[in-house]
């Protein structure tokens, strides 16, 4: 159960949706659909916290690279001003 019935930074009305949330933990990111209460005027996004638990769960797992059981989704990587320069 959360404990607020408004916003706590607009006092606007709150919903349930899924969103999106982005963990870091290292090098790593992870891309989570979770549950959270959202405000409708603001978009504030209110975690329960079991839901903030797994977030620190997640963001360990990707410090420690614990990443087997996870799906990859692709590379990112860092472009230095000199390989841009290179590529042009």
């Amino acid at each position: 159960m959360m404990p607020f019935t408004k916003c706590p930074i607009c006092g606007g009305e709150l919903e349930s949706k899924e969103v999106e949330k982005i963990v870091r933990g290292g090098k790593h990111t992870a891309i989570l659909n979770v549950s959270a209460e959202v405000c409708l005027h603001c978009g504030e996004k209110l975690y329960a916290e079991e839901t903030v638990r797994y977030f620190e769960a997640i963001r360990r797992k990707l410090q420690r690279q614990e990443t087997n059981d996870f799906q990859v989704l692709g590379n990112t990587f860092t472009v230095t001003n000199e390989s841009a320069q290179r590529a042009l």
